[in-house]
């Protein structure tokens, strides 16, 4: 007996040592993160990241406000998750509740291998083949705008939500639905008023990792967007992301000058935003599974 719980002992601080390493690393980034970036906030001072003009190289007054890369990456974001939510939701649940087996063994390996493409092989997509669909249908100038990334974040994100929304939906009881089908209720009316509702859960989840994808990506918004640092929610003009401007300029910044240190407060608000979206999301979540 002493024998048993002395391995339930070990057992569980194995699990308990598991589950803090995440919490420890996290708390790791955020400290290093933060070390970088704060001597920013003595010389030039705070107060440079909330102008509107991101010139960090330059013979004149530098700007390192990081409003235009915020809004330039919100805009792309969520219009790229509101591109993508219907085509998601609707497609797990035609693959889950309406597609043959046939057409369910066929549609998934290859949705769950769009997944997996690298975001540098889609954003060489978008250059070549949407930017000039978007140029020529909307007759503008440059198809290396918002809407381009937007459009290729969203096909980028379609295959998570995907996969995992289907799977949430196929985890449904089938006695809800035989339930529903009893009741009088047709096949449409049961997906939506009962299995949809029932997998909700796991829809949001799908959604916000999903959100995660997109928020994060850095090639491809950096390849069709244009990366112009405008503060604009025209989806027609070019902006620059957060991550973009990371990738684009970490590589050339001295260690320890202010642009260096600027680039540390845009991933302290990167990690900052993906906070507030994990936190939304458990609080949504908690309220379905009530």
């Amino acid at each position: 007996m002493n024998r048993r719980y002395q391995r339930e002992l070990f057992v569980k601080f194995v699990f308990t040592a598991g589950a803090s390493t995440s919490i420890l690393v996290v708390f790791l980034i955020f400290l290093f993160l933060f070390r970088e970036a704060l001597p920013f906030a003595w010389n030039p001072g705070l107060g440079e990241l909330v102008g509107t003009r991101w010139m960090p190289v330059t013979f004149q007054q530098p700007g390192y406000g990081l409003i235009p890369l915020i809004t330039g990456s919100l805009l792309v974001t969520f219009t790229a998750t509101l591109i993508a939510i219907p085509f998601g939701v609707l497609g797990a649940v035609y693959i889950a509740e309406m597609a043959h087996s046939v057409e369910r063994e066929i549609l998934k390996p290859f949705i769950e291998l769009l997944a997996g493409i690298p975001s540098v092989v889609l954003g060489f997509f978008g250059l070549v083949v949407v930017a000039p669909i978007v140029r020529d249908v909307f007759n503008l100038p440059s198809g290396l705008n918002a809407l381009t990334g937007a459009l290729l974040l969203a096909l980028m994100a379609i295959p998570t939500i995907i996969s995992i929304s289907e799977d949430a939906i196929r985890a449904v009881p089938l006695s809800y639905k035989e339930a529903s089908m009893a009741l009088g209720a047709s096949r449409l009316q049961t997906i939506w008023k009962v299995t949809v509702p029932a997998a909700m859960s796991g829809i949001i989840a799908a959604i916000m990792l999903g959100m995660g994808r997109v928020i994060g990506e850095t090639m491809a918004v950096l390849m069709v967007t244009g990366n112009a640092p405008l503060v604009t929610a025209n989806l027609f003009e070019p902006v620059r992301t957060m991550t973009a401007t990371i990738a684009a300029e970490m590589g050339d910044v001295t260690r320890g000058a202010p642009h260096y240190q600027a680039l540390f407060w845009i991933g302290v608000i990167l990690l900052m935003i993906t906070f507030i979206i994990n936190w939304v999301a458990q609080r949504v979540l908690r309220r379905y599974q009530r």
